[in-house]
């Protein structure tokens, strides 16, 4: 399989470029790939479909930040779960009427006018979006949650064709049982002859003479549904992963939406996550900092004991290898960082005061060397 190229690559624009910039080589790329410029030109459709992916993940701020993080792998294209890859939601098999009906009005119309696809032909589903509270043992191992939605679901009476029977309908008058009609517009490229789904009955070629009585001729009803979701590990506060197909159902019988998932990660008590690395500031006694010892410290799975040298200082960064968060392309773990800080006393019984003053008169321990502080404020 061919590596994906980058998506600033693909448009021809820097890592830097503005929405506007973004949105006028996206126009320049489809263009020139158009396949109405290119009948017949594989080639030509892949830079075309390459391009609109391109546009589609740069153009949408959110997007355009895990990209620019994570790369291709930040886009949904984990693996388990049953999520779509990048483009809009769709996956990897997205098609020519996807990128006209998600972008068609890039160009304040849709492509050379007749190919509106769904939204002027076949109907399908409105999307659902779901929030997902994950915490941090779950985005380290990935998780399987099942979410009960509320959703559109085919008629249950005609099965979702919106008839009273399967004998209920009748040759379309406007496309004579096609379900394409013939047209001229104005395009891009001048005057041109274009093909469509007949407005009249969205491409079936026929219309319902008869409606079932239950969705009134819809062929959708209101219901719920437990969905079963698989999280990767890795995932983010923001992402947003799809589930293609488990929309809502279409009006007679056309293709389902999807099922949008925003991640929300829940707030660990002692743990602070930087990336895939995770950070835990540990606040030392002063004997322990001075004389050395163990002290139990949280992770993301547990607790641990570490060791504090003698004369561990505050600001000390000890680093726990691989005891983060994994990478969601599956390429190694964060880090734990843990931050030393020394906990002084602000009040002292006259026992501990005069333990203090006789340290600091009879000994020079307590008294930063010259070296100490040159290291300390470096």
């Amino acid at each position: 399989m061919a590596e994906k190229r980058d998506y600033y690559e693909v448009l021809g624009v820097a890592k830097t470029a503005t929405a506007d910039e973004i949105k006028k080589a996206y126009r320049k790329k489809a263009i020139q790939y158009h396949p109405d410029k290119n009948p017949g030109d594989k080639k030509a459709e892949e830079l075309f479909k390459e391009a609109a992916e391109a546009y589609d993940v740069l153009s949408d701020p959110q997007k355009r930040q895990r990209y620019d993080q994570f790369g291709h792998a930040g886009m949904g294209g984990a693996a388990g779960g049953g999520f779509g890859g990048g483009f809009g939601g769709f996956g990897g098999g997205f098609s020519m009427e996807d990128i006209f009906e998600q972008f068609g009005d890039i160009f304040g119309g849709h492509f050379g006018g007749g190919r509106s696809g769904r939204s002027a032909g076949t109907p399908r589903g409105t999307n659902l979006r779901v929030k997902v509270k994950l915490s941090l043992q779950e985005i380290a191992t990935g998780v399987e949650k099942k979410i009960k939605v509320r959703k559109k679901v085919a008629c249950t009476e005609c099965g979702g064709t919106g008839a009273e029977s399967a004998s209920d309908f009748e040759t379309c008058p406007t496309c004579k049982g096609s379900g394409r009609v013939v047209r001229t517009v104005n395009s891009l490229f001048g005057m041109m002859q274009t093909e469509a789904v007949c407005p009249n009955c969205g491409g079936k070629g026929k219309i319902i003479t008869k409606k079932c009585k239950k969705c009134g001729g819809e062929g959708v009803m209101d219901s719920s549904e437990v969905i079963t979701i698989n999280i990767p590990a890795g995932v983010q506060e923001g992402m947003q992963l799809s589930m293609r197909g488990y929309g809502n159902a279409a009006p007679n019988g056309g293709q389902s939406g999807d099922l949008l998932i925003l991640i929300e990660e829940e707030r660990h008590p002692d743990l602070i996550r930087d990336g895939n690395d995770v950070i835990y500031n540990l606040l030392l006694p002063l004997p322990t900092a001075v004389l050395g010892g163990s002290v139990e410290i949280p992770t993301i799975d547990g607790k641990v004991k570490i060791k504090i040298d003698a004369g561990t200082q505050p600001g000390k960064v000890l680093r726990l290898r691989g005891k983060g968060l994994p990478s969601l392309n599956g390429y190694g773990s964060g880090d734990l960082l843990v931050n030393i800080g020394v906990y002084i006393p602000e009040k002292l019984t006259s026992a501990d005061k005069e333990l203090f003053e006789k340290m600091d008169a009879e000994s020079n321990a307590f008294k930063p060397t010259e070296t100490a502080k040159r290291n300390f404020f470096q």
